[in-house]
C-alpha cells in the first residue's frame, strides 16, 4: 500500500524518543554486561495507544511473544528493554522471566503489568540473569527523566558503534506535534525485519487502528528495506506509543492529517533504518540498490535483495573492485525476470552497461566509482513498471572479526 505523496514540513529537534511531552526515559548498567548500559526504560505518564511490528522469523524470543499479545490490546505505558541477552530459545523459563520483569516493573511504576511492553537483544540461548535485572528495575524507575531518552538509547546498543535517535516537530490543525524515536542494530540485518529494535513516541491524537496502519507502512518501506548480512533475527521489534496529548482534532480516518503524519513517520523511520546500515558491523560503505522497470514489483524486490545480499558483490564493494559481473549474476539468479539484452546498469550515475553491453571500459574510472563512502547501484530492466530500493553495506574483514568473537 502506498500513501498519498503528501509533502509536509517538519523541524529536526535535538534529542530523541523522550522529546515527546509526557514521556520519560532512563538507562543504566544492571550487570548483564560488564560495563556498558544494558537496561532501558521509556515511560508515559498516562496510558498510551500502542502499535507494533515484529520479526517474521518462526523462532521468536520470549519478549516478542508477549509484545504480540500487547499489540492485540493496543495499549501500553512503558517500554522495558535489555541488551546483552536476547532471551530467545529459552523455553518456558524465558517466558516466565520476561513476564516476571513486567510484574516487578509494574509494581515499581504503579501500573498494570499488561501495560509494559518488553524487548531484549543480545546473545541467543542464555537465560536472563534475573538477580541483576531485578536490582536494576528498582533503580531505573527513580532515574526516569524527560531527557533520559539519550541514556535509554545507549542502553539498547549491542555491537552498535553509536546511538541512533531522532526527534522532529510538525503541525497538525495548527497544533505542534512531536515524534521521537530510537533504534539499535548493526549486524544480523535482513529485511522482514532486521535484527533491530526500534521505538517511537508521539503525542498525536490518532486512533489506534490508524496508528498501526501507519507504522506498518513505514516499517515496510524502510526498516524492511535494509540488509547488512542477510541474517534474520529472533527479536526484531518496532513499536510506537502515543499519549494523544497534542491538541489536534482526533484523526479517525485517512484524510490529509493522516497522510501528513505518515509522511513524517516515514522520514524518521528512514533515518533510523539508514543509520543501522551505515553502522553495519565493520561497514565502510553505505550502498543503495535501486531496481526500476522490472516486470513486477515482486521481481524488483527479489532482484534488489539478491544483489544487496550477495557476498561477492559486498566484498567487491569493500575492495573497490569494479566487478559489475557479480551484480548482473546476482540479478540473474534472484528469481526475478531478467533479459540481459535489455538491462542497463549504473553506479553513481555512470552507465556501465547499456542493453547488456559494457559502456564504461576504463578500469581506473570504474575503480574510482567505488572509492567513496556512499554508492548507488541502479538497474533498469526495461520489462515493466516494478521498482524497489534496498539499503545495504559492504562486507569487510572487521565484520568477520566482530562476529567470530561475538559470543565471548
Amino acid at each position: 500500500m502506498t500513501t498519498n505523496q503528501t509533502e509536509v514540513k517538519f523541524k529536526n529537534l535535538s534529542g530523541g524518543i523522550t522529546n515527546t511531552p509526557g514521556f520519560f526515559g532512563a538507562g543504566l548498567n544492571c550487570g548483564i554486561k560488564e560495563y556498558e548500559k544494558d537496561l532501558a526504560l521509556i515511560y508515559s505518564d498516562t496510558e498510551a495507544k500502542l502499535a507494533a511490528v515484529f520479526t517474521q522469523n518462526q523462532v521468536k524470543a520470549a519478549p516478542v511473544l508477549i509484545g504480540q499479545q500487547l499489540k492485540e490490546n493496543g495499549k501500553a505505558q512503558a517500554f522495558i528493554i535489555n541488551s546483552g541477552n536476547a532471551n530467545a530459545c529459552t523455553g518456558e523459563e524465558g517466558l516466565e522471566n520476561a513476564n516476571k520483569i513486567n510484574e516487578l516493573l509494574g509494581e515499581e511504576l504503579g501500573i498494570d503489568a499488561d501495560l509494559i511492553f518488553p524487548a531484549s537483544t543480545g546473545i541467543i540461548g542464555r537465560q536472563l540473569p534475573m538477580e541483576p535485572i531485578t536490582s536494576g528495575l528498582e533503580l531505573i524507575v527513580d532515574q526516569l527523566h524527560p531527557a533520559g531518552g539519550k541514556k535509554a538509547c545507549r542502553a539498547i546498543m549491542t555491537t552498535d558503534t553509536y546511538p541512533k535517535e531522532m526527534a522532529v516537530s510538525f503541525e497538525i490543525d495548527g497544533q505542534e506535534v512531536i515524534l521521537g524515536g530510537m533504534a539499535k542494530g548493526s549486524g544480523m540485518i535482513e529485511p522482514n525485519m532486521a535484527t533491530m529494535l526500534g521505538f517511537l513516541t508521539t503525542d498525536l491524537n490518532i486512533s489506534q487502528q490508524l496508528l498501526q496502519e501507519a507504522l506498518t507502512e513505514a516499517v515496510d518501506e524502510f526498516f524492511n528495506r535494509i540488509t547488512v548480512d542477510g541474517d534474520q533475527s529472533t527479536n526484531d521489534t518496532v513499536a510506537i506509543m502515543t499519549n494523544s496529548q497534542a491538541e489536534n482534532k482526533p484523526i479517525n480516518h485517512k484524510g490529509d492529517n493522516y497522510y501528513k503524519f505518515v509522511a513524517v513517520l516515514k522520514e524518521v523511520t528512514k533515518y533510523l533504518a539508514q543509520q543501522i546500515v551505515k553502522d553495519g558491523e565493520g561497514a565502510t560503505k553505505f550502498v543503495e540498490i535501486e531496481v526500476v522497470n522490472a516486470l513486477t514489483l515482486n521481481d524488483a524486490n527479489l532482484i534488489s535483495r539478491a544483489i544487496a545480499n550477495s557476498q561477492l558483490v559486498k566484498t567487491a564493494l569493500f575492495g573497490e573492485d569494479p566487478n559489475w559481473g557479480r551484480i548482473v549474476a546476482a540479478a540473474g539468479y534472484s528469481g526475478g525476470q531478467v533479459e540481459l539484452d535489455r538491462l542497463d546498469l549504473e553506479i553513481n550515475d555512470h552507465k556501465l552497461l547499456v542493453n547488456g553491453k559494457q559502456e564504461l571500459t576504463d578500469a581506473e574510472k570504474l575503480r574510482n566509482l567505488l572509492a567513496r563512502d556512499e554508492i548507488k547501484i541502479r538497474l533498469n530492466l526495461h520489462l515493466g513498471s516494478g521498482q524497489a530500493k534496498v539499503w545495504t553495506c559492504d562486507l569487510s574483514h572487521e565484520y568477520v572479526k566482530i562476529n567470530g568473537e561475538y559470543h565471548t
